[in-house]
């Protein structure tokens, strides 16, 4: 029997920068660690190349200039309210200062006791004590400070509530803060919202049409076309971008489906093999200590090629071993579940009991989330990850 599983591995390779081929690039760098590593490529090998170097080459970024131009033009620059911005410098500040620098006053929404992604506000002991319900109170930036004082983020130092009005205040802008989960909150301050929630964000717009708002704007309705020259993103909009410098942001890349596949390509003739291929963004999962949740980009993967799409269809190999192969151990047990193994048709095993406790999330998700741990977003270099071995089972010689 073959020990060795599933093996992923980070790539290191050249820094990016615009106009550079990114396909080509990633190629060449695994082709490298294969000679380097003595790496043989197999059939269903999977290379993947996170968001951030696809969008470098492609230079597609903007400016806090370029945002407050579509957010003046698209709200006409008066009240606008901003509904639930998640809580980072990084993801957030550029794009706070943009709206700002687009219209005179801004009405801000908070929700609490954390964000969309899981940065807390306030922890729910607090509001336990306080007698505060945070599905039906709304509380002003007064009252909210009567009962939980300054609340400082314990990764980042940050007051955010203090460093957001700080920002708007900042571009010549007024602002009122709200605490609330009610999206519709904001129509009795503006008939005019845009509402920064990543994964909700269908559910906020549609209530607030509902409610009779004027004018309704998601992060993906911003910057979804090119403005004076500017980066943009059809799809996406302003979700999914990262700060690049004090003044511009690197906006999600575009035309992901097409990287994934000319990497592809190059790789699988190169190698002989089929070689899938990815690009990936935030993986999803949750820090336990922190209860932050990584996901803050739209989507884990922008594209991929054909070969990822789908689901796992695995057994539950502990389940055989405990239920229907109870009698069995040693030689006879690894036959009996390799035979159970290679019986599988490709009919969906969800609900059978067999697979009770596998992961029924889309492969796209699993393998982005597992290179965004693999490569990490520091100084390790290694924007491309390497996967072997990701579909096989326990009958893979």
């Amino acid at each position: 029997m073959r020990t060795i599983g599933t093996v992923v591995r980070g790539i290191r390779a050249p820094i990016i920068r615009k106009n550079d081929n990114i396909a080509r690039i990633a190629a060449e760098s695994v082709m490298e660690a294969w000679k380097e590593a003595g790496i043989t490529p197999c059939d269903r090998d999977i290379v993947a190349v996170t968001e951030s170097v696809v969008a470098r080459a492609q230079g597609n970024y903007a400016s806090v200039s370029d945002i407050a131009a579509d957010v003046r033009a698209k709200t006409g620059g008066e009240t606008v309210g901003v509904a639930f911005p998640i809580l980072s410098r990084n993801r957030f500040s550029l794009l706070l200062r943009g709206m700002a620098a687009g219209c005179k006053k801004i009405v801000l929404l908070l929700s609490y006791p954390s964000d969309e992604v899981g940065n807390h506000l306030v922890d729910w002991d607090k509001l336990d004590e306080a007698g505060v319900n945070p599905y039906a109170d709304v509380l002003t930036l007064g009252q909210f400070r009567e009962k939980f004082g300054r609340i400082v983020h314990p990764f980042t130092g940050v007051d955010y509530i203090d460093f957001y009005s700080d920002l708007i205040r900042g571009e010549g802008c007024e602002v009122e803060v709200l605490f609330g989960n009610k999206v519709t909150t904001l129509l009795d301050h503006t008939d005019t919202v845009i509402t920064c929630d990543i994964h909700t964000r269908a559910r906020s717009k549609r209530l607030l049409k509902s409610a009779g708002a004027r004018t309704v704007l998601g992060l993906d309705d911003i910057l979804n076309a090119p403005v004076d020259g500017s980066g943009y993103n059809e799809v996406y909009g302003l979700l999914g971008s990262n700060k690049a410098t004090e003044d511009t942001v690197k906006l999600f890349p575009r035309d992901c489906t097409a990287v994934a596949e000319e990497l592809s390509r190059i790789l699988s003739e190169a190698s002989g093999k089929r070689i899938e291929a990815m690009v990936y963004g935030d993986g999803a999962f949750k820090d336990p200590v922190g209860k932050i949740w990584e996901l803050a980009d739209p989507v884990v993967s922008p594209g991929y090629t054909a070969g990822l799409v789908g689901t796992p269809n695995e057994l539950k190999l502990k389940y055989l071993a405990d239920n229907e192969f109870s009698d069995l151990s040693g030689d006879a047990l690894r036959e009996a579940i390799e035979a159970k193994i290679r019986a599988k048709t490709g009919e969906s095993l969800v609900g059978n009991m067999v697979s009770e406790g596998t992961t029924p999330r889309r492969l796209t998700d699993l393998i982005g989330s597992l290179c965004d741990l693999t490569s990490g977003s520091g100084d390790k270099g290694t924007p491309i990850v390497y996967i072997q071995g990701y579909f096989d089972n326990y009958t893979n010689e």
